[in-house]
């Protein structure tokens, strides 16, 4: 069993262009899921915005990123990144998310959700904040 970590990058809005910007410099495949597709659509104007992107090149580049909704607080170097532990089996994601949820704050149990078989969210001990999931397959745009 493997697991990878990932930089996941948040915005307000501008994640599409920056994950094409990325791509325009590194190279690679980019995907991004918005909030439509996963139907998770809180407000009709960030239908369009970007719940879960990547981009990862052939060289090794990999970078997530996704535009935080205006229900969460956020602004420009506040919270500007994740940290992102995926793996393809849910059994071992499971047993990573308990061991870090030892003194976390938990912002999204993890669950089944609709762009993966299994994500949840927290924030450390100190303070910094882990999104954890079990793969699944998303088509390049």
């Amino acid at each position: 069993m493997t697991i990878s970590t990932v930089p996941h990058l948040n915005f307000r809005g501008q994640a599409r262009a920056a994950l094409e910007f990325y791509r325009s410099v590194f190279g690679g495949d980019l995907v991004a899921v918005t909030y439509q597709d996963a139907h998770s659509v809180e407000r009709p104007d960030e239908a369009d915005q970007v719940m879960w992107g990547q981009v990862v090149s052939g060289d090794g580049f990999h970078v997530m990123a996704y535009d935080v909704p205006s229900s969460r607080p956020w602004s420009p170097g506040q919270a500007p990144y994740f940290v992102s532990v995926r793996g393809q089996d849910a059994e071992e994601v499971a047993a990573y998310w308990h061991r870090l949820a030892a003194g976390a704050t938990v912002v999204v149990p993890l669950a089944p959700a609709g762009w993966a078989p299994l994500y949840g969210m927290l924030t450390d001990r100190f303070g910094v904040t882990w999104v954890l999931d079990v793969a699944a397959e998303h088509v390049p745009v």
